[in-house]
């Protein structure tokens, strides 16, 4: 009975805190800059390239998309709408030319003109589309809008309508939201923001620093970006939030024990099971740049310090690699003997080496869908694509093989697909030019005369006795007065 109970509470101290590991978590990223009617924006597409794998990275399903026309923003957002469903926790980063409008927010697709005040209505997408879908399917909502940034666009609307261009705002407009919401916007209403001279704009990279190592909720989380911006813009750039959250979310949970025991049904910790699942298929090998692989994506991971001196004997002349046991005494990081039952409770569960496996043909290019454990024929299909455009030799099943094979990958492999109105730049699709319509043009040529005595004239014959209308220049008329 004393082992019974010493046994009850070594369980009850090891099971998960919280059944929040389980949690849908979608999320949906749009970066323009490639503007087609005005000056090209520097850093969105990449803020939204970074942003999108940060949170990948956390567990959240994303639907992203850079460069996208009105038509392609409205299929994506369509497409976010369908992933809500049942979701705990839903995100949306934009980041672009955004405008208000009578006190409300649209967002600017890469084709717009807005040449007129009508265009807002069919050039550009209302925040509220995006907003009111979330709110009414998932729990909680976040909103992170990088989109107040210097607008050429708006400008041009304004002086088209004139006088009623009292309605255009600078930046974009405050916005009341429904409770369980959180809305965070790169500065304060009615100001400019910077795109920023580096990768990323001083919103997005203070975002990027802080939301994958920080332990805190996303308000503690955007206290310190704010900090981070003001130091980085003087002063001159403020992020301010309108939230009416009831409790804490976190983008990354509390980091589990090095020794963790096997995670319930209901409390998941999937970023952990992903890792170990990894750490499985590469931990043997004598290559460094395969334990790399590792490393790139955990660098704070379990097994970082083993790592890294598995790679520096496997460096060493003479040596193709060291065993796991001699490595673990010299680096001061945990011997494999610290850590074996995870590995070996992980990777008796399929599900979290599919997933694994699916989070690296994701980053890779070729789509497995969901990223949920389930290995179902479209993640075959995308493991067979990667085989045959890597040009090497898998099975279709999820294996440690194939997870060892798709994370030595460092870039795209499988081709990018894109819609009949997009076209492929730089690794990514972006929305066709439309060519400018060409005015027909109009020859003027001067008009033919008309010769005298043509028959097309009529003419009076001076004939008395025989009066009538006759072609001028007939033969045989006399006088003629023409007709």
């Amino acid at each position: 009975m004393a082992r019974f109970i010493a046994l009850l509470i070594v369980l009850i101290a090891l099971w998960p805190p919280t059944p929040a590991q389980a949690d849908k978590r979608v999320a949906l990223v749009i970066g323009n800059s490639a503007y087609q009617n005005t000056s090209e924006l520097r850093n969105p597409s990449n803020d939204a390239s970074d942003i999108a794998s940060a949170l990948t990275r956390l567990g959240f399903q994303v639907t992203d998309g850079r460069d996208l026309d009105k038509r392609a923003m409205e299929r994506t957002i369509r497409q976010f709408g369908l992933a809500l469903e049942g979701a705990d926790i839903a995100l949306f980063f934009y980041a672009g030319h955004g405008i208000q409008v009578g006190g409300q927010n649209h967002l600017i697709p890469v084709d717009a003109r807005l040449g007129s005040e009508g265009d807002v209505d069919f050039e550009t997408l209302p925040l509220s589309l995006v907003l009111k879908q979330m709110e009414r399917e998932a729990k909680t909502s976040l909103v992170l809008l990088d989109a107040c940034r210097d607008n050429p666009l708006a400008r041009n609307l304004a002086r088209s309508m004139g006088t009623r261009a009292i309605t255009i705002g600078t930046g974009l407009a405050e916005v009341k939201t429904g409770i369980g919401t959180l809305i965070g916007f790169s500065t304060q209403p009615g100001n400019v923001a910077a795109d920023g001279v580096g990768r990323n704009s001083p919103y997005a990279g203070a975002l990027l620093k802080h939301i994958e190592d920080s332990g805190k909720d996303v308000s503690g989380i955007l206290v310190d970006v704010r900090n981070d911006v003001l130091k980085a813009t003087n002063g001159t750039q403020v992020p301010w939030e309108h939230t009416s959250l009831t409790g804490q979310v976190y983008f990354r949970l509390e980091p589990a024990p090095p020794e963790p025991a096997p995670a319930s049904p209901s409390g998941r910790n999937y970023d952990k099971e992903m890792e170990i699942a990894l750490w499985n298929a590469v931990k043997d090998s004598k290559t460094p740049a395969i334990l790399k692989t590792y490393l790139d994506r955990f660098p704070k991971g379990t097994f970082a310090g083993l790592a890294r001196v598995l790679m520096e004997e496997a460096d060493k002349p003479g040596r193709s690699g060291a065993a796991p046991g001699d490595a673990g005494s010299s680096s001061g990081a945990a011997s494999p003997s610290a850590g074996p039952s995870a590995p070996t409770a992980v990777s008796k569960d399929p599900r979290a080496l599919a997933r694994a496996l699916q989070a690296e043909l994701k980053r890779v290019g070729c789509d497995p869908g969901p990223i949920d454990g389930n290995w179902g024929k479209k993640a075959e299909d995308a493991l067979a694509e990667f085989a045959r455009q890597s040009k090497t030799t898998l099975a279709r099943d999820a294996s440690q093989e194939a997870l060892k094979a798709v994370a030595a990958q460092p870039t795209r492999v499988c081709r990018l697909v894109c819609g009949a109105d997009e076209m492929e730049r730089d690794g990514k699709c972006v929305a066709k030019a439309t060519p400018a319509r060409r005015r027909p043009q109009v020859v003027e040529t001067a008009p033919k005369r008309k010769k005298e005595g043509t028959s097309g004239q009529m003419c009076w014959s001076n004939d008395r006795r025989n009066m009538a209308v006759v072609p001028c220049g007939d033969a045989g008329s006399s006088g003629q007065r023409a007709y």
